[in-house]
């Protein structure tokens, strides 16, 4: 017989967040759609220009569109911290490169959805959209992933 080993739940690894460089602090589930509060894992909170030390200055919400769990859509809202250097005056946020790309409403674990149910399991556009609780899947996002090769 087996002896599996179990961990403590966690949906930051359950909805693929680890690997976008997130972690789940907060869940908001009804019964059209599920909204999970996120934070980015790895805080960038030394001064890029001098390496000093940083002051917060609170954050911003940003919604992504993310891969569908349970049979309903899944938004992200990530709380991007933003700092300011003590010392030389600079401003900068998290990074959110890994989770996104820059001005995109679709988490890269949403786009990989989106592109395997295109490719694999045939959907159309409108039903990859009505599934996901999104508006629409910019053209742009599409072309540029299918382009890279990611």
């Amino acid at each position: 017989m087996l002896n599996a080993t179990f961990a403590a739940p966690g949906l930051t690894t359950f909805c693929n967040l680890d690997r976008l460089g997130l972690t789940v602090t907060g869940q908001h589930v009804d019964a059209h759609r599920a909204t999970l509060e996120c934070r980015v894992a790895d805080a960038d909170d030394c001064c890029r220009g001098c390496g000093d030390q940083r002051r917060s200055l609170g954050t911003i919400p940003r919604r992504l569109a993310h891969e569908p769990f349970g049979g309903r859509p899944t938004t992200l809202l990530v709380r991007v911290r933003r700092y300011r250097c003590i010392a030389c005056g600079r401003y900068w946020a998290d990074d959110l490169r890994k989770a996104a790309q820059p001005r995109s409403k679709v988490s890269r674990g949403g786009l990989d959805w989106a592109l395997r149910a295109l490719v694999v399991d045939h959907l159309s556009v409108p039903r990859i959209a009505a599934g996901s609780g999104w508006r629409g899947i910019p053209r742009t996002t599409l072309s540029s992933r299918k382009a890279t090769g990611g």
